[in-house]
C-alpha cells in the first residue's frame, strides 16, 4: 500500500479506536491490527501528530507501579472522523474510476 495513503488511514484508525473510550498504546495496536498492521514505532509518532493537531489528549495513570499513558479523542478528533467519512465517498469514486467500475464521463 502506498505509504502516504496508509499513513492517513492509520491516523483515522487510531481516532476510530479511541472513539468508544480512552486507551493506551498497546491496546490501540491490538484494536487496529485486525484491519491494518501497525507497529509501536509507527503508532507513537502518529499519536504525537494527533496530539499536536489537538485531535487527542494524553494523560497518565498508575498501573502496576508504573505510569501508563492514556489517549482520549477530542471534539476536533471526532470532527476529523466525521470528515473522513464524508471524504470516503470521494475516495470510492476515485477507486471505481481507477478500476473501471464506472463509465467514463465524456469530456466535451
Amino acid at each position: 500500500m502506498d505509504v502516504q495513503i496508509k499513513r492517513g488511514l492509520l491516523e483515522v484508525c487510531v481516532l476510530a479506536a479511541l472513539k468508544s473510550g480512552d486507551s493506551y498504546g498497546y491496546q490501540i495496536i491490538k484494536d487496529i491490527e485486525p484491519y491494518i498492521s501497525i507497529s509501536e514505532s509507527t503508532l507513537y509518532p502518529i499519536l504525537r501528530r494527533l496530539e499536536e493537531a489537538n485531535h487527542l489528549t494524553v494523560y497518565s495513570v498508575a498501573h502496576n507501579g508504573r505510569l501508563r499513558k492514556y489517549y482520549k479523542i477530542t471534539d476536533a478528533g471526532r470532527f476529523r472522523l466525521k470528515s473522513f467519512s464524508s471524504e470516503w465517498n470521494e475516495i470510492m469514486n476515485i477507486y471505481r474510476f481507477i478500476t473501471g467500475e464506472v463509465e467514463e464521463i465524456d469530456q466535451k
